[in-house]
């Protein structure tokens, strides 16, 4: 009788269904253990949901600022007095609705792909049990939700537990007027007035997201700007851009506690300062689900964060137990939480396997514009951690952004001198999450700014300033070595 390996991947988000897929696909008996369904936070609360309420602000966004520079003309009766800041208006209820939805339908497709493989999703909350046994299996003990539980043996475990959203104790949220990034889509009406607490990505998407969709929004940075970990030009921009649409932001103001007081909420500053809203949205980062689930008896090795160490090819310190996800703190992706994921079965599996590099991941914020980023940054020139020559070209030049009445953003590419080797970029624009992928290609193939720049592009195009930014790091580097 042929052996067949055993899989037990302990939670159900992208590290763990696409995990759950390659295993399959690989032979091996693969269990997934999830008690909120698959797809995880990405899907259910997170990635999938917040994208889809942004797809509805970006359309608003476009129109509102564009029409009359378009052309376009909206036959509307109401006395210019009396209408509202907007043309057009939003029924957030609807909204939400849908946005449920879809993250629904997302997740059963998800589930129907892993039991379709071959796959097994049990529902319950997983934990390890001991240390490795002799045959050099690993237990996972699955508890149900009305308190039954089985015990599965597994040749490597998976744990792709994800995180929840961290809270200040004297701001908890109560789901109605104080909330969490996973309680937004209850609501039924758009706030009135909302303060966002936190400027990293979460709380720049949100903040920009309501703006749009009407709300009057007040945004709290403890730092001194806007998303302080991306590429400050880009950061410069989205601010400019948020603070011209109205919205308050608030630099170097810590928020230390929020209360509801009768329909309205007081947020108390560091300072303090005290900022009253109709609603406060608490975007503070994140906590990694690691506790409770009995991994360092296990001999799997905890950061001080309480994320799991791993190393590049996704194992942790205990044999036969990897990790992937935003419970190992490496990047806050969805698309490195199953690159990991994959990356574990191949490695446990002895299929070929390229370790995770770190530095060909592309990421986006899904502000309007966009943000999208690959490879080193401004940051790591700036320290000499890597000697690049750099250019930026604002939108502002490019033929389609004049027709599309898109004046904010810019293409930033970076080359290795003498060989012009692409190592990095950034793209601020309308879609920037679609076109970083040319240069995400380059820095993945090492390839140069004369490949690049000699590669046809559409005409007009956005597109077509990646080209005329390669094409100038060319010149630059044609010059420089004459």
């Amino acid at each position: 009788m042929e052996y067949v390996t055993r899989i037990v991947i302990i939670g159900g988000g992208p590290g763990g269904y696409e995990a759950a897929l390659v295993a399959a696909q690989l032979g091996a008996e693969v269990t997934v253990v999830d008690c909120d369904g698959l797809g995880g936070a990405s899907v259910l609360t997170d990635c999938v949901p917040s994208k889809t309420l942004i797809a509805t602000a970006e359309v608003m966004t476009t129109f509102d600022s564009s029409y009359e520079e378009l052309g376009i003309i909206v036959a509307d009766d109401t006395p210019p007095l009396e209408r509202a800041a907007g043309v057009v208006g939003v029924d957030l209820g609807k909204v939400n609705r849908r946005v449920k939805r879809l993250a629904l339908a997302q997740s059963h497709d998800i589930t129907a792909s892993v039991t379709r493989a071959g796959g097994r999703v049990l529902r319950g909350r997983g934990r390890l049990e001991g240390e490795q046994a002799a045959d050099g299996s690993r237990r996972v003990v699955v508890r149900a939700a009305d308190g039954s539980e089985e015990t599965l043996v597994a040749d490597a475990v998976l744990i792709a537990t994800g995180g929840h959203p961290r809270e200040i104790p004297d701001a908890l949220p109560d789901g109605e007027r104080i909330l969490n990034w996973t309680q937004v889509y209850d609501l039924d009406e758009l706030p009135e007035e909302l303060i966002v607490v936190g400027s990293g990505v979460t709380g720049a998407e949100f903040a920009g997201a309501y703006q749009a969709l009407g709300s009057k929004v007040t945004l709290v940075s403890s730092r001194d700007r806007v998303l302080p970990g991306e590429d400050p030009d880009a950061a410069a921009v989205l601010e400019d851009v948020f603070r011209r649409r109205g919205m308050n932001v608030m630099a170097r103001s810590r928020a230390q506690s929020a209360k509801r007081v009768g329909d309205r909420v007081e947020v108390t500053l560091a300072d303090g300062r005290v900022i009253t809203g109709t609603h406060c949205l608490m975007a503070v980062g994140a906590i990694p689900n690691t506790a409770g689930i009995g991994l360092e008896e296990a001999g799997v090795r905890l950061k001080d964060s309480g994320h799991i160490w791993t190393d590049k090819v996704s194992r942790t310190t205990a044999p036969g137990v990897y990790a992937a996800g935003d419970c190992t703190g490496v990047f806050a992706l969805a698309s490195v939480a199953a690159m990991q994921g994959r990356i574990a079965m191949y490695h446990f599996l002895g299929d070929a396997v390229t370790p995770l590099n770190l530095k060909t991941v592309s990421a986006n914020v899904f502000t309007d514009p966009e943000i999208a980023t690959v490879g080193y940054t401004q940051a790591d020139v700036d320290a000499g951690l890597i000697d690049a020559r750099v250019v930026k070209l604002p939108l502002l030049r490019n033929p389609r952004a004049k027709m599309q009445g898109i004046r904010d953003g810019f293409v930033k590419m970076f080359c290795r001198p003498g060989t012009g080797i692409v190592v990095g970029g950034v793209v601020v624009s309308p879609r920037a999450s679609e076109l970083i992928h040319p240069i995400s290609i380059a820095v993945d193939n090492n390839l140069t700014v004369e490949q690049i720049a000699n590669a046809f592009t559409v005409y007009p195009s956005l597109s077509g300033s990646i080209a005329e930014v390669a094409r100038q790091l060319h010149t630059r580097k044609t010059q420089r070595e004459a």
